[in-house]
């Protein structure tokens, strides 16, 4: 199975392709996570509501674009449920079983369009905290990882 990890936004900081590499590297073959940054929609220097919606929704467009029709597609939105590290290792486990390939979307500074929430097959919410994106790539891998672990008894969840 692979994961892909939609993330709108440019160019990271070399911490953060450190840490999101080290973790990916660790998931075995049969589960390979890759990352697929979506360049950010232009906001303008207003910041006006116009302008925040239709970069939101060319960011959409360009997600929906990268997932396919048969992937299990999971929003990452505040609103969304949040889980443990072994619900989500229960959740990885489904996902494995369902045969589909997984796609987890991770939005700009705005969030998701309507269109990538309605394409969702499930919301998932990393935490009530607001956290910077860059965290959240690293954090999303390593958490992964961890599911992963737990799911095989190997001691790293420990």
């Amino acid at each position: 199975m692979k994961i892909r990890i939609l993330a709108a936004g440019g160019k990271m900081p070399a911490w953060v392709q450190e840490g999101y590499g080290e973790y990916a590297k660790r998931l075995p073959r049969e589960l390979t996570l890759e990352m697929v940054e979506i360049p950010l929609g232009n906001r303008g220097n207003k910041n006006a509501a116009a302008l925040v919606e239709k970069a939101r929704q060319k960011e959409g467009e360009a997600m929906l674009a990268a997932i396919g029709p048969r992937d299990h597609v999971v929003a990452l939105e505040v609103t969304g449920k949040a889980w443990s590290t072994e619900q989500l290792s229960r959740e990885l486990a489904g996902w494995q079983l369902g045969g589909s390939n997984v796609c987890l979307l991770i939005g700009g500074p705005d969030g998701l369009s309507r269109d990538c929430l309605a394409r969702a097959n499930q919301k998932w919410s990393l935490s009530a905290l607001t956290m910077p994106h860059p965290l959240v790539r690293v954090l999303l891998a390593e958490q992964l990882y961890r599911a992963w672990t737990l799911s095989v008894g190997h001691p790293y969840h420990k």
